[in-house]
């Protein structure tokens, strides 16, 4: 079977692959969809330091299980439509000690640090999928870049009496968008394309900014009565939006963080004190798989809209250096085993 696999940096290759036999514990899974994340473009480009080469790139996925191994819970079924959980932890660190195998110092994610899912067939434990009898593979495929985002909400520990900015409106920073509007609170979308800021409207953000166009600062003081946004969400990764985040969050709020930032960042920290602020880093997810899925299924998010792109393998290495030339306008590119 054909994979995608990022051999070095800049450089990609269509390789052929065994199909994997599922052992004991593990279900075989036939990949419909896997969408591209930010970080394969980032790896591709060298910016991303955890990423290995060469690795079967991806790790959003909707598949069907096809093969059961052995000593698999009856629920389990050949024929389910399944997300999947694509972080693996090592059970022994102190984060996993503590219980949040999300940030585990040897975290093994897929496509990252171990084979991913840009081929027809994977297999993996099956307390790693998550079934769905009404989510189609594309809507499948979105969960896991969701679930990053509502895991970012989460950390912050959003209600409805909050007033969230998020900086950035890729498909992280829209499901850090989405998750904070499900929970009742005030958003305000910030980025620098319109057109991720009429999605950011359609999942239900009333306020949206775009800094090109308008003042950021003074924008965001005039829709919070001049105290600065409770909540500030930053999910682009740059030095720029790092200092933003510090900067226009109010007294006492909640500054968290999603993005790797491509270069060190400076910051004013008396802001830190003056303001007395808690700054978080949010990675992976923990249990929102789950939110995630039941989200979907209430069809509360314009799935078509994100999904900018959709290829076949042969088109995948293609369309992986298209990106990397030109962002403009692309939030999801999914690569369509069926297609």
């Amino acid at each position: 079977m054909k994979a995608l696999v990022l051999t070095d940096i800049g450089k990609t290759e269509l390789r052929e692959v065994e199909k994997p036999i599922p052992k004991a514990g593990e279900v075989l899974l036939k990949v419909g969809m896997v969408g591209f994340c930010g970080g394969d473009l980032n790896s591709y480009r060298g910016l991303f330091p955890l990423q290995e080469y060469p690795n079967i790139l991806g790790h959003e996925v909707g598949g069907t299980i096809e093969e059961l191994g052995a000593d698999i819970p009856e629920n389990i079924k050949v024929g389910m439509k399944v997300t999947v959980y694509p972080y693996l932890n090592c059970g022994k660190c102190i984060a996993c000690r503590k219980g949040a195998r999300n940030a585990c110092k040897e975290n093994k994610t897929m496509g990252v640090r171990r084979p991913g899912a840009m081929c027809r067939y994977i297999a993996l434990p099956w307390q790693d999928v998550f079934p769905s009898e009404k989510l189609s593979l594309r809507e499948l495929a979105l969960a896991e870049p969701l679930t990053v985002g509502f895991h970012s909400v989460n950390r912050a520990k959003v209600t409805s009496q909050d007033r969230v900015a998020v900086i950035g409106c890729g498909i992280v920073g829209l499901g850090a968008v989405a998750s904070a509007v499900n929970k009742g609170a005030q958003v305000i979308a910030i980025d620098l394309d319109d057109a991720k800021l009429a999605i950011a409207k359609k999942i239900g953000v009333k306020h949206t900014i775009n800094p090109k166009k308008v003042d950021l600062h003074k924008t965001l003081q005039e829709m919070t009565t001049n105290d600065g946004p409770d909540v500030i969400i930053e999910a682009v990764g740059s030095p720029i939006t790092y200092r933003q985040a510090v900067e226009e969050v109010a007294f006492t709020g909640r500054v968290v963080c999603i993005g790797y930032a491509k270069a060190p960042v400076e910051f004013n920290t008396s802001l830190f004190v003056q303001k007395e602020i808690e700054i978080l880093g949010s990675r992976n997810c923990t249990t929102e798989f789950p939110e995630v899925i039941d989200y979907l299924e209430q069809g509360k998010f314009p799935v078509d809209e994100v999904i900018s792109k959709v290829v076949t393998i042969d088109e995948s290495e293609q369309a992986l250096e298209d990106w990397s030339k030109d962002q403009q306008g692309i939030i999801k590119i999914m690569i369509d085993f069926d297609k």
